[in-house]
């Protein structure tokens, strides 16, 4: 029996088949090869069209199934991971109405300002967990007072996941995971929260079916299975948004334990058993995958929009054409510290643990006679390392003190300075693991279709290295001079 893991990421879609009886990944395939670009019509703003992240599902999953290395009828269960908070808005027809808003939008960080005043903070981060920020509920509060044309014309508003189970089966479902990180949910209540819908004015009836994250949320339409060499009515049974979807993967699902991702954005994601929160919003809490009333358990997260995306752009416009591999092997055989250049990578819209500020990237003492390319590549990934110390400190000002972190050797981590530069800088041990979005999307199909438990799937999760901080390593005063530099601006 195979399971269909989906992961809709914002550079691409990736997808993997496993076998439930061996936990194995089969084969895996994304589409397309190059990164997709975000689209900012203003700066600040960024959308992606959400019927292309459909079509990229379509050529990723035929992809896949062409590499002959299983019978794709034998699939039993699709899961879908996705890009987290982005807003997409459909009418009576199924028609989507305009490009989805994703994640590192800025445009409504004002309006979800003027809604935590309105609500109240207290009130707000007592029952959201967060303040409304630039979360998707102020995206839609946006499309209604700057698109109002569209926005008469809405029937549902989704996640990107929602989307994309829609697209397969014609139903439309959501969770209470992704009503939290949507904002929408109140978590003293239990329910949707007439606060933010009141303070908006939005209508509740925009909101699909709620269901659990493990569960039906339904079964592959006969012209979908035909187009995509699928057997017809094979469930989709599970949908979590990218970060907790990861934290699954990674046996990451009881209080105390903690994962990172390093991908366009860098991620801290630690577990918690109380419905804590921030007091001023600069990391965030939304409802894990195992989440329910009875057992919280709840996802704390630190995002920085800045992480690979600055990565990306350095190679794009600065390298000369190397390589990811190429820019890492360049970065290691220069010194810790990078020649004293420093990089702040925050270019990717408002920072939510620098106070949803805009600080835009910056280089901070190059030197035209001392520094490289290599330097450059270096000071990139020594700064986004020192970016997650940073926000992993207000996660310590909220009580959350990691041991070990877990992580996918992937993105980011498949270089050693960053990895290295990241264990220094934080001075917490790093697990690293062979694993992919989607290979944890089919984890969480096979516990929807309850082909296996939870607790069969995790216990094949096993580490590939553990990285220690070096105690003599100078990266205390690397961070402390890097720290200073931001705090200046």
């Amino acid at each position: 029996m195979l399971l269909l893991g989906i992961d809709i990421g914002t550079s691409s879609v990736k997808v993997s088949v496993i076998d439930a009886a061996l936990f194995k990944a089969l084969a895996s395939a994304q589409h397309p090869e190059t990164e997709t670009a975000i689209i900012a019509p203003q700066p600040g703003w960024a959308e992606q069209s959400s019927e292309m992240w459909w079509q990229h599902v379509q050529q990723a999953i035929l992809k896949v199934n062409a590499t002959g290395k299983y019978n794709p009828k034998d699939i039993a269960a699709i899961g879908i991971a996705y890009q987290m908070h982005g807003l997409v808005i459909v009418d009576k027809k199924r028609k989507v109405l305009r490009p989805s808003i994703i994640w590192c939008d800025s445009r409504a960080v004002p309006i979800g300002e003027k809604a935590l005043q309105q609500i109240g903070e207290e009130k707000c981060l007592s029952h959201l967990l967060n303040s409304p920020g630039n979360f998707t509920a102020s995206k839609l509060a946006w499309v209604k007072a700057n698109e109002p044309d569209i926005y008469q014309q809405v029937d549902k508003l989704m996640l990107p996941g929602d989307f994309i189970a829609m697209k397969l089966t014609g139903e439309l479902t959501t969770t209470v995971a992704a009503l939290s990180e949507g904002v929408f949910w109140d978590f003293k209540n239990h329910s949707l929260s007439d606060d933010v819908f009141d303070c908006y004015g939005l209508n509740k009836g925009f909101v699909p079916e709620i269901k659990p994250v493990f569960s039906n949320h339904g079964l592959v339409k006969d012209d979908v299975a035909d187009t995509l060499g699928l057997k017809a009515g094979i469930p989709v049974c599970y949908k979590a948004g990218d970060q907790p979807n990861n934290a699954l993967s990674l046996n990451v699902m009881e209080p105390g334990e903690v994962a990172a991702t390093a991908g366009t954005s860098g991620v801290i994601y630690a577990v918690s058993n109380e419905l804590s929160y921030d007091k001023q919003s600069r990391v965030n809490s939304f409802a894990h995958v195992n989440h329910s009333d009875d057992c919280k358990r709840i996802g704390v997260l630190l995002c920085i929009n800045g992480c690979g995306i600055m990565n990306r752009y350095v190679k794009d416009n600065f390298s000369n054409g190397l390589s990811y591999h190429q820019m890492n092997e360049a970065a290691s055989k220069t010194n810790p510290g990078s020649n004293g250049l420093q990089v702040l990578p925050f270019g990717n819209g408002a920072e939510r643990m620098l106070n949803n500020k805009i600080v835009g990237a910056h280089f901070h003492h190059l030197d035209f006679n001392v520094h490289t390319t290599a330097h450059m590549a270096r000071a990139v990934q020594e700064g986004i390392a020192f970016s997650f110390r940073y926000g992993l400190d207000i996660m310590r000002e909220n009580g959350i003190e990691p041991t070990v972190i877990r992580a996918a050797k992937a993105n980011m981590f498949l270089s050693d300075v960053f990895t290295q530069s990241f264990v220094n800088a934080t001075k917490v041990p790093v697990e690293l693991y062979n694993d992919a979005g989607s290979t944890g999307a089919a984890i969480g199909a096979g516990i929807g279709a309850n082909i296996f438990t939870e607790k069969e799937a995790l216990a094949t999760v096993k580490p590939l290295k553990r990285e220690e901080p070096v105690s003599e390593s100078k990266y205390e005063e690397f961070y402390q001079k890097w720290k200073n530099t931001l705090e200046k601006l």
